[in-house]
């Protein structure tokens, strides 16, 4: 085994890290590509890892040759749909050997160093996870069409249906609700064209004009921020009557989401001691154990 090697890649709605570590745990090399959540398709997601994994090989100086030698943990959005994790787990990508988890479940295992604790995601999609004696149980995390309270595609498509209402003055207008048109040339149609494809990361790519106009006091983005902190605020309670005494906060918009949430979460949140690709190193080397 002393020259195995441990593959920890993050898989979410937006992008894929993949960290690659020697048998003692030295990074090699890491590397980035597109997002492999499975809800999107499993050929989509295994087209990213294959990215994600080449791209960290290739940063450690080696290439396809040595995925014989590579135990993988892979941590991804959607694999806590049983169907979509088997699917991916079956794929020949050419490990040595892979363990397919959630990216809550990953990202909490990296969070708390594998003890106990909870994890809640806050980027394109959002999921909360607490591991409690053992047991891991999930919080949210069905996606952006079902759920996904607090997410970037949530806070996004908001701040585009607000200022789609603004414009029959349905809704008031603002500075938010201008800076949204003008990403579709002042032009309903066009948000209407894009709308009709739009997928979970596009709408998130909005999010981070509502925090922007929110630190300003643009009303607008103000009662969408209060609304996301609500939902928010209803999984990190969750969260702790599972019994969770520490909760990190994790993702793209963790720290935006910080100065809005009611003090009474402050005793619980506590600062992350690694990351997801930690974790899915984690679930790597448990799987070679």
């Amino acid at each position: 085994m002393a020259d195995a090697l441990y593959l920890g890649l993050d898989g979410g709605g937006t992008n894929s890290r993949a960290r690659l570590t020697d048998a003692a745990g030295l990074v090699l090399g890491e590397g980035v590509a597109g997002s492999s959540n499975l809800t999107l398709g499993v050929d989509v997601a295994a087209t990213a890892i294959r990215a994600a994994t080449a791209a960290a090989l290739d940063a450690a100086g080696l290439d396809a040759s040595a995925l014989g030698r590579v135990r993988a943990g892979l941590g991804l959005a959607g694999a806590n749909v049983p169907s979509l994790a088997a699917a991916i787990a079956a794929e020949p990508f050419g490990y040595a050997a892979v363990a397919v988890a959630s990216d809550a479940v990953a990202a909490c295992l990296g969070a708390h160093g594998g003890r106990d604790g909870a994890i809640l995601i806050l980027g394109t999609g959002s999921q909360g996870l607490a591991l409690v004696q053992g047991r891991a149980t999930a919080v949210g995390g069905w996606g952006f069409q079902i759920g996904d309270d607090g997410s970037g595609a949530i806070l996004g498509r908001a701040a585009v249906r607000a200022a789609i209402l603004s414009i029959d003055e349905l809704a008031p207008r603002s500075a938010l609700t201008r800076a949204v048109m003008a990403r579709f040339h002042d032009d309903p149609s066009e948000a209407v064209i894009w709308a009709k494809s739009a997928v979970a990361r596009d709408y998130a790519r909005f999010a981070p004009l509502v925090f922007e106009h929110r630190a300003a006091g643009d009303a607008v983005a103000e009662a969408l921020i209060d609304e996301a902190v609500a939902g928010v605020g209803a999984q990190l309670d969750r969260l702790m009557a599972l019994g969770a005494s520490r909760i990190v906060l994790v993702g793209g918009l963790a720290e935006p989401y910080r100065p809005w949430l009611p003090e009474r979460f402050a005793p619980v949140l506590v600062a992350a001691e690694g990351d997801p690709m930690d974790g899915a190193l984690a679930l790597a080397r448990r799987e070679a154990a």
